[in-house]
């Protein structure tokens, strides 16, 4: 566990890499503005695990943006959790210590909560009081220089057995999206 100078624990967990990070987003450049190909691969995503919604998510210093993202109404907009929350949308911006997806960063490795109530250490984190979160599944998404850009991820309202399956499928959905950026990269896209 992660503790502050104060020893208070740290609910989300501290991120060394972001300052590289976000170094290679720039380069890429990707990680602040929408891109209809993320939007196009959130869509699949969602269709593929049944999900309501599912992102593509790149994490910097003090925020997480959703590049590409699916809704089950489609809609797009909002700009923060307050948004989210009086619309019940979405939107493209997650403070960095809302969610589940900086623990997939700090961790490098996939993160299933099959129901977040079940494990004290997330159930209380903001998005399931302001948004209803209740379960959430994750993957690194690692380029080619090993720099962990964010995620992709998938979330529900209400409890959901993700299994190994589902593990399987956003860990090579994960890989699937870091072979597109390597192309957009070398401008086979």
């Amino acid at each position: 566990m992660t503790y502050d100078r104060i020893g208070q624990l740290l609910l989300t967990p501290v991120d060394p890499e972001a300052p590289a990070r976000v170094r290679r987003l720039h380069q890429l450049g990707i990680g602040d503005r929408a891109v209809p190909a993320f939007d196009t691969f959130a869509d699949r995503l969602a269709e593929v695990t049944g999900a309501p919604y599912s992102m593509v998510n790149f994490i910097d210093e003090n925020r997480q943006f959703f590049a590409g993202l699916h809704t089950p109404t489609g809609t797009h907009s909002g700009t923060d959790l307050g948004a989210v929350a009086a619309t019940s949308r979405i939107g493209r911006f997650l403070a960095r210590d809302h969610g589940y997806c900086p623990h997939v960063v700090a961790r490098r490795k996939a993160l299933v909560l099959d129901d977040v109530c079940d494990y004290p250490r997330f159930a209380g984190n903001p998005v399931v009081d302001e948004i209803g979160i209740r379960s959430y599944m994750g993957a690194p998404l690692i380029d080619r220089t090993d720099i962990l850009l964010g995620t992709v991820c998938v979330v529900d309202t209400e409890p959901r057995r993700w299994g190994r399956a589902g593990l399987e499928t956003i860990k090579a959905m994960a890989a699937e999206l870091a072979e597109l950026i390597r192309r957009r990269e070398d401008g086979a896209v």
